[in-house]
């Protein structure tokens, strides 16, 4: 009997091993093709048709496409509308599709909305996990702003969207003239701690891809960090999830969350810092639109109106991913911001014109 139990003790053991090796494994790059060409103003880009369930959440107006920033390294990017640049960019979990209920409630005949989705994650590349760094996805998302010859914009970002729309746009200073800052942080850490439980816990190795990767996902609780839990449906769970699974390279999730910095000698926090200093250069329109149910970041907005004193600040009742909560609020506050950077350019391509008369007399 002794043999028998330390024969299945150890069957137990081998196959919690091999399992722990499966999970941890680092993950390989999985390039997606597209089936065409879509043209824009800056050229010619590799289209991409979405599959039937995605297409449901988005209208014909849509164009989807690739931008390559690396080889292999290709960033997925939905955009609708013509008029001023808007560069939305989402964070962790989700994609580009997160903003397109914002999309939807913004002038389309006055916008053009660009909604990049971060590598790893809804249809862009995905990447092995040690390729998940802050600097690369800040690198990666320049390249694609680069390739698209965008002159200025308007930028709102949340989640990791904050720091790699921040952290893209410190590489390209002359773009940024206006921001929308949705829970998200901007500010280096200067102790260690833990961005929340979950993030304390993931970051353990083995432990982290056996919860959100093997047993469960992370896909599976996003709506715990809603104000209104049902703003996360099945359907659009499965917009999220589907794409990162169906990849064979689900690895991005964990990924991201051990990205957040929980020090000042966390890997990212080199990076973090570089973009706490470049938002302390800016004096540009910022409003900050904020989910205050959110269990993540909802307490990050006391900091963050220290960054931005003079903004305005819309309180909501949204949680982390207030984007499927309140895009009404999300897209009037941007309207204000792009409607600040407009006359703003006009009064100074006045002050231009005047100074021009002046010298000709």
């Amino acid at each position: 009997m002794k043999r028998i139990i330390a024969i299945l003790v150890g069957v137990v053991l081998v196959g919690f091993a091999g399992l722990a090796i499966y999970a941890t494994r680092d993950g390989e790059l999985v390039t997606p093709e597209g089936d065409g060409l879509v043209t824009l103003e800056a050229g010619t880009f590799e289209a991409f048709t979405l599959p039937d369930y995605a297409a449901a959440f988005v209208g014909p107006d849509y164009k989807s496409y690739f931008v390559e920033v690396e080889p292999g390294i290709k960033i997925h990017i939905l955009e609708v509308g013509e008029g001023y640049p808007v560069y939305l960019q989402h964070g962790n979990p989700t994609s580009g599709f997160l903003y397109r209920k914002v999309a939807a409630e913004l002038p389309l005949d006055r916008v053009r909305v660009i909604m990049p989705t971060l590598v790893g994650l809804g249809f862009s590349s995905k990447v092995p996990a040690s390729e998940q760094t802050l600097d690369n996805h800040i690198r990666w998302m320049n390249a694609a702003l680069t390739q698209l010859q965008l002159e200025e914009l308007v930028y709102a970002g949340q989640d990791w969207g904050g720091p790699v729309g921040m952290g893209a746009l410190e590489r390209s200073p002359d773009l940024l003239k206006g921001m929308v800052a949705m829970n998200t942080i901007f500010n280096a850490p200067r102790q260690e701690r833990d961005l929340s439980t979950a993030h304390a816990t993931v970051k353990t190795p083995v432990v982290g891809e056996l919860l959100l990767e093997v047993f469960s996902s992370v896909f599976d609780v996003i709506d715990d960090f809603q104000g209104d839990p049902a703003s996360i449906s099945e359907d659009v769970r499965e917009l999220y999830a589907r794409p990162v699974f169906e990849s064979g390279n689900a690895k991005a999730p964990v990924a991201q969350m051990r990205m957040v910095p929980d020090g000042p000698d966390h890997p990212s926090a080199e990076q973090m810092r570089a973009i706490e200093a470049y938002v302390g250069t800016l004096d540009i329109p910022v409003e900050l639109v904020w989910g205050m149910k959110d269990p993540i970041i909802g307490r990050g907005l006391e900091p963050m109106k220290l960054n931005f004193p003079d903004a305005r600040v819309t309180e909501t009742q949204a949680g982390h991913f207030l984007q499927e909560e309140v895009p009404v609020e999300i897209a009037e506050a941007l309207m204000r911001v792009v409607d600040q950077v407009e006359a703003q350019s006009a009064a100074e391509g006045g002050q231009a014109d005047d100074e021009g008369a002046v010298e000709a007399l």
